[in-house]
């Protein structure tokens, strides 16, 4: 009973990454060993398979709390290389503004909710971490000449939440592994080494989408990212103006292959000739002084 307990938990455990289709395949080849080798019996199989399939559905992707708690676990991580700015102002009026941006998006709201935090470093950068965790550097904030400017910023990175890009970076391969180790332990009690390999994998996968943060998704996630900015732009009414200004700072400031937003992103110009065509037709940012009196108060000094 100890023996279908245990492996009942790591079925759960792999669910919420490989989904229920997946589950079903490797619960059955499971359970099929364990009784050709005698080590557990039909009506044992028949409990498992219908578990898994049960849980598979449950988990047929990462539900909102696994994301935050990805998300919060990668946050954490990134900010042990970017020290968090103590800015209380600053962080009040950043969070006010991508809160409200959020609303606008296909994705408004998310199990922990948006935070948005200041990273302490000049360099150029921005990461948007799932659940709902944006890092936006106070070197990235000095290029933001105006509200409608950063507005393009943040939007462009709840984009990148709304479309999921950091969970869908969690390599596919990482599922075989924990899968080939669930097999080859059919039917047993997995050992300390067993349950280390399967820790090992989640613990892989969390750095997949560290490190799609950190070196830069593809270009198409980038692109689709952008476009995703100008439709929150335009609803919120600030303008995708806004997003094409910043992107011509960048331009201006940044080169190739150096870090920051020109070694994880593709080229501004490339970016600006995407979104054009959604900008032709597009209302032009309200440019009030109300508004540029908010943006320099709040980050004055930053």
């Amino acid at each position: 009973m100890k023996r279908v307990a245990y492996m009942g938990v790591i079925a759960f455990l792999l669910a919420v990454i490989v989904g229920c289709e997946t589950l079903d395949t490797l619960s059955k080849g499971v359970t099929t060993v364990g009784v050709a080798t005698g080590t557990i019996s039909s009506q044992q199989a028949n409990s498992i398979n219908n578990s898994a399939s049960a849980v598979g559905k449950t988990f047929d992707k990462l539900t909102p709390q696994n994301e935050y708690y990805v998300g919060r676990a990668v946050g954490a991580s990134l900010l042990s290389k970017y020290k968090l700015y103590d800015n209380k102002t600053a962080t009040i009026y950043l969070n006010t503004l991508g809160q409200t941006l959020a609303v606008f998006s296909t994705k408004p709201e998310t199990w922990g909710g948006y935070h948005f935090m200041i990273m302490d470093t000049d360099e150029i950068n921005a990461f948007a971490a799932p659940g709902g965790l944006i890092l936006v550097s106070r070197g990235l904030l000095r290029c933001c000449k105006n509200e409608n400017a950063l507005a393009g910023v943040l939007a462009h990175e709840i984009g990148h939440v709304q479309l999921e890009h950091a969970i869908n970076s969690i390599k596919k391969s990482r599922i075989a592994e924990a899968g080939k180790t669930l097999l080859v332990e059919a039917g047993k009690n997995l050992a300390g080494e067993q349950v280390a390999q399967l820790t090992t994998v989640f613990e892989g996968s969390l750095d997949d989408v560290k490190n799609a943060m950190l070196n830069g998704y593809a270009k198409s996630d980038e692109l689709n990212a952008d476009k995703a900015a100008v439709a929150i732009l335009i609803k919120s009414g600030y303008g995708p103006d806004g997003l094409k200004q910043m992107l011509l700072e960048m331009d201006r400031r940044l080169q190739p292959g150096k870090s920051g937003f020109g070694k994880t992103h593709p080229d501004p110009m490339v970016r600006i000739k995407e979104i054009q065509p959604l900008l032709n037709n597009a209302h032009p940012s309200i440019m009030s002084a109300e508004r540029q009196e908010r943006f320099e108060k709040a980050l004055a000094g930053v």
